[in-house]
């Protein structure tokens, strides 16, 4: 079994930075993709950023330039470094690894809140 544990969340002003981390724990065999969702109130969860085992990174429009995805293969750790927050990036972060054996992992989320 995977665990998926997310920390960095918190309330931060407008134009503001934060960095969340995602460790998977358990019994990890091999990571192919690790990644970072969001879900605002009333809305559905979206796609932020993905990274790839080997480097490749993907970004959502509403978040290039602003946040920036790494990993550390060796510490099966996915980092979000949020920079230039806007009030509308207020959501509940999840945390999502995609294993080459196909499975799928969600974190519980971490909430960030960002005021004007």
């Amino acid at each position: 079994q995977v665990q998926l544990v997310e920390s960095g969340g918190g309330l931060v002003q407008a134009g503001g930075s934060l960095r969340l981390s995602c460790v998977a724990l358990g019994s990890i065999l091999s990571i192919n993709k690790m990644g970072w969702y969001r879900q605002a109130p009333g809305k559905q969860r979206e796609f932020i950023a993905v990274i790839t085992s080997s480097g490749y990174t993907n970004y959502a429009d509403s978040v290039k330039g602003r946040f920036t995805i790494s990993r550390d293969n060796a510490r099966n750790t996915v980092y979000l470094q949020m920079n230039s927050l806007k009030p509308e990036d207020t959501a509940v972060y999840y945390c999502n690894v995609l294993m080459y054996n196909m499975r799928e992992y969600w974190g519980q989320g971490t909430q960030v809140t960002v005021s004007s």
